[in-house]
């Protein structure tokens, strides 16, 4: 800021009789002016004007017949000064050699009306217009000048425009004596506002937050937002304070573009600023939930939101500060959009996909989910494609077009997970002992933490071509599959040991054959002691292994 300052007073300095020059550049011309009004040509009626308010030829009488005040009431000599501070305070340019000398000239962009706009831009509502032979500044121009005036010069920096001539009107490196003095004025205040600005922002603004406990959150949220804001209430303030100073019209046109460019700019700075506040209570929020989708949901939120900040912003940007007409461009994107989307369906298909992903929630990271080929743990969720880890611990990058149109099996969301084998008994096992074997099984699943109580089914349901079938279904209530393997090991090893203490032998794909038993050779088939022996093996078992009372087994 202090530089900047520097550098515009030093520009100031060797720049004022350019505009001198520029405002009046035929000197045949301006010769007869002060004897007579030429308005035949928005030329001549742009120079009688300008010329009859300088300060060698002031006549704010003859300024005004320049100007059709038909329905308009007021001092027609004040409306004339203020018309010409209107124009310099918003930095218009008038480039004498630009200006149509032609007494029927239409203006194309305006419906081939007689009009001439000085700048369409910075005043949309100051032109000439032609009435019968004569240009003038047109009656809606004049109707409107207490209006804009009072927007160009507001908060009653308009009476500084009558009190800061009376300090001197001598003329110094170019500049008048009362602009050599507001000029020092404004850069003391420059100094005087940034610091009271960072005393306020730095001292009392963390003193507050750290007192109500939210001392992080104001050094690395509040306090880079609060600093962007004290610039850009010294850019405000000195864009409202250098009008009155009526600098020369190149060098104000200049600042007013540097003005109009740094506001917006500081504003696009702040809301990029206040979106990590937002991302980071959303953050906060993603943390409170079961759901680990919400996590990956909040840096895409703030990764758009900041480009949508930052394409506003340049918009504004082109706009207020660069003078650039963003109408035709927003046209362009549009038409050249369509083109756009018709060469980028599937991106667009896949960019909707992931909406459909954070709206509908078929899985979250970290759930194991199955569709077609697709078989793997979710990793990231983005907004073209998902991350899946495959189980060879390849990647696989699924576009979510795809994802979004297909079946997806999510096994992450169960909340039992079944297992269901066949246990094959050989066919010289007795009933009584299949009985004992099932109710073994039975109790097993009781005892285990992890299983389903109220659901699981165990059944001598099959006789098979070379073994008698126990149907083994139960569920798991586990969230992850290492869990479930863990729990179906514990399964399996108490059932092996409950067949080895019944004596239960498991069949497998055999061809026996069988002979006649001799009294002095036993068979091969073994002998089995009885019902009661199978009851107490499996009360002696289930006490043993699943510790349950005998008692409590009958």
């Amino acid at each position: 800021m202090n530089y900047r300052h520097f550098l515009v007073i030093f520009f100031l300095l060797f720049s004022s009789e350019i505009a001198n020059a520029q405002l009046i550049d035929d000197k045949n011309v301006t010769e007869n002016l002060a004897d007579e009004i030429n308005l035949s040509t928005p030329y001549h009626t742009t120079l009688s004007f300008f010329f009859n308010l300088e300060k060698s030829n002031f006549s704010p009488e003859t300024a005004a017949k320049t100007m059709d005040f038909r329905g308009v009431e007021g001092d027609k000599k004040d409306l004339a000064v203020k018309l010409k501070q209107i124009l310099e305070g918003k930095g218009v340019i008038i480039h004498t050699s630009e200006i149509p000398n032609d007494p029927n000239y239409l203006d194309s962009t305006a419906g081939s009306e007689p009009k001439y706009y000085f700048d369409k831009i910075k005043a949309p509502n100051i032109y000439l217009e032609k009435s019968g032979k004569q240009w003038k500044f047109s009656a809606f121009s004049v109707s409107r000048i207490e209006r804009i005036h009072a927007e160009t010069y507001p908060y009653g920096t308009a009476e500084l425009l009558d009190i800061l001539p009376q300090i001197g009107t001598d003329e110094y490196l170019g500049l008048q004596l009362w602009q050599l003095i507001g000029l020092g004025i404004l850069i003391i205040l420059t100094f005087l506002a940034h610091f009271l600005f960072t005393f306020l922002v730095d001292r009392g603004l963390i003193y507050i937050m750290r007192r109500l406990g939210y001392g992080y959150i104001g050094e690395n949220y509040l306090l880079p937002i609060a600093k962007i804001t004290s610039f850009y209430l010294i850019v405000v303030i000195l864009s409202l304070l250098m009008r009155v100073l009526q600098l020369p019209a190149e060098i104000w046109a200049w600042v007013v573009i540097l003005f109009s460019t740094l506001k917006p700019f500081f504003i696009t700075v702040i809301f990029y600023k206040i979106v990590d506040i937002i991302a980071a209570y959303f953050s906060h929020l993603a943390t409170k939930t079961e759901s680990t989708l919400d996590d990956q949901l909040v840096p895409l939120v703030r990764k758009t939101l900041k480009a949508l900040v930052i394409l506003v912003g340049t918009l504004f940007i082109l706009r207020d500060g660069l003078n650039f007409d963003i109408i035709p461009f927003l046209t362009g994107l549009s038409i050249g959009g369509v083109a756009i989307a018709l060469a980028a369906q599937d991106t667009i298909k896949n960019f909707f996909g992931s909406i459909m992903i954070f709206i509908d929630k078929p899985f979250q990271v970290g759930d194991w989910v199955t569709s077609g080929d697709i078989d793997g743990t979710v990793e990231e969720v983005g907004f073209r494609s998902t991350r899946i880890r495959t189980f060879r611990n390849s990647v696989m990058y699924v576009p979510n077009g795809k994802i979004a149109d297909s079946v997806v099996d999510n096994h992450g969301l169960r909340k039992y997970r079944r297992f269901f084998t066949t246990l094959t008994i050989t066919y010289d096992t007795p009933p009584e002992l299949i009985d004992e074997f099932v109710k073994g099984l039975r109790e097993i699943v009781l005892a285990h933490p992890d299983t389903r109580k109220d659901l699981y089914h165990v059944y001598f349901n099959n006789l098979s071509a070379y073994s008698q079938d126990v149907m083994f279904y139960i569920f798991f209530e586990l969230p992850t599959w290492a869990e479930e393997l863990r729990a179906r090991h514990e399964i399996l090893i108490q059932t092996v040991k409950l067949a080895n203490a019944l004596g239960v032998r498991f069949a497998f794909p055999t061809q026996t054959l069988h002979m006649e038993s001799f009294p002095e050779k036993k068979g091969l088939v073994p002998s089995y002691p009885g019902e009661a022996a199978y009851q107490e093996k499996l009360q002696k078992f289930l006490s043993q292994e699943l510790g349950k009372k005998p008692d409590l087994l009958r």
